[in-house]
């Protein structure tokens, strides 16, 4: 996903649920491990075990 997008969905995960955080963390496509990697460290811990349910 090229840079200009990946800020636009950062800010977007940023406010919305971690219901939504999960759909867009699961199912966003074209998101490079970097990427990833960042949208995890704006996850909260306390529901992790959610996105990695919904992950499998």
């Amino acid at each position: 996903m090229d840079q200009q997008s990946f800020e636009q969905l950062k800010k977007r995960f940023q406010e919305v649920d971690t219901k939504e955080k999960i759909e867009i963390y699961a199912f966003t496509q074209g998101l490079t491990q970097e990427q990833y990697k960042q949208l995890l460290k704006l996850f909260p811990l306390e529901h992790l075990p959610k996105l990695e349910a919904a992950l499998r």
